[in-house]
């Protein structure tokens, strides 16, 4: 059945890749991506699906009250997906209060204005909420988060988005909100934002400068593929049971130093240079505060409720990643450079 989608942070890593999926997938539904176009929002990301029909794309604030009334009204969403995140742990460490309001602020609006325009009938109405393994706090070496996992955030980023999952959850239990919720291990691929590990370290070897790696490198994340991310919340969307939590995980545990080694042999290969060269930019810093050790998602639920397992192990979704970044310089150069942020003005400016 057709379906009018309204997805937050839609210009973002995940975001895009979302938007993307469900535009193109399900050309019957239309998608309005609402982004604010911070510094990880790009509309480049989007520049093969920004002129399809079912597709409309807003700037604005998901705290700015009055915009979402006036888009519910417009567009009449029968489906929230809820992407819109600060997202990196080092900037929440710097600057904690830019996290509180997005994350936990404008979760509350988007919630509050949900409730306000669909409470005379919940029927085919969906608030999915996008959320991180990083709200279950650290692991040792055994182990894994599943979804009865007690909450037990380390970074004012977790804390944020544990504080989201938590009014999500009121929301639903309070006020009968249909919603969903899924957690979801590191992502890698494409349109990634490089200040995070992979992409920070591809274009760090490109032009042979340091690739700082906190700590001895003993950290261990679990890395799942943006594609297969978004496959899940597909599934999720369609089948998954209202009120109800999902992890996502993609079953490739890796230390920080082992992956970035991987890293640094492929990228020795694809631009022809010696092995071993790569490694020699391996820098150790020191460590960030409140470094969560491992984590690990079990995804059990996700397979035996959903039928969904990831379709890319770590070693083929690398490469895929890194092909895509070698074959991207000019994407990589303006988001490295900040030229990025001209693309809204030069295209949308047009009045297109």
């Amino acid at each position: 059945m057709p379906k009018n989608i309204l997805i937050t942070g839609g210009a973002g890593f995940i975001g895009s890749h979302l938007v993307r999926r469900f535009g193109t997938k399900y050309p019957n539904y239309h998608i309005v991506n609402l982004d604010n176009l911070t510094y990880a929002g790009n509309l480049e990301n989007l520049s093969d699906i920004e002129k399809a029909p079912n597709y409309t794309f807003v700037k604005g604030d998901i705290c700015d009250r009055a915009l979402l009334l006036s888009l519910f009204d417009e567009h009449q969403f029968d489906t929230v997906l809820h992407c819109a995140a600060e997202s990196h742990v080092d900037r929440s460490i710097k600057d904690p209060m830019a996290f509180i309001h997005t994350n936990v602020l404008g979760t509350a609006n988007l919630l509050q204005v949900a409730k306000e325009r669909w409470e005379k009938d919940y029927s085919d109405k969906l608030f999915y909420h996008i959320s991180t393994d990083e709200v279950y706090g650290s692991l040792g070496d055994d182990g894994m988060f599943t979804e009865m996992t007690p909450y037990d955030p380390r970074s004012p980023y977790s804390a944020s988005k544990a504080s989201s999952d938590h009014l999500v959850r009121a929301f639903y239990h309070t006020y009968h909100l249909p919603i969903k919720i899924s957690n979801c291990s590191n992502n890698y691929g494409p349109f990634h934002f490089p200040e995070k590990l992979i992409p920070l370290c591809i274009n760090n070897i490109i032009h042979r400068k340091p690739l700082p790696i906190y700590g001895k490198g003993e950290n261990v994340r679990d890395w799942l593929f943006v594609e297969d991310h978004v496959s899940a919340i597909d599934v999720i969307v369609h089948k998954g049971k209202i009120g109800e939590t999902y992890n996502i995980g993609g079953h490739n545990e890796w230390k920080n130093i082992d992956l970035i080694r991987v890293i640094c042999r492929i990228m020795d290969r694809k631009l022809d240079r010696p092995q071993g060269d790569s490694e020699q930019l391996i820098t150790f810093v020191t460590d960030r505060a409140g470094h969560d050790l491992r984590y690990a998602i079990d995804a059990t639920k996700l397979k035996e409720d959903l039928g969904w397992v990831p379709s890319l192990q770590f070693e083929e979704g690398i490469e895929k990643t890194i092909d895509w970044y070698l074959a991207n310089g000019d994407w990589l150069q303006k988001v490295t450079s900040g030229a990025y942020t001209h693309y809204y003005d030069s295209y949308y400016g047009r009045g297109n």
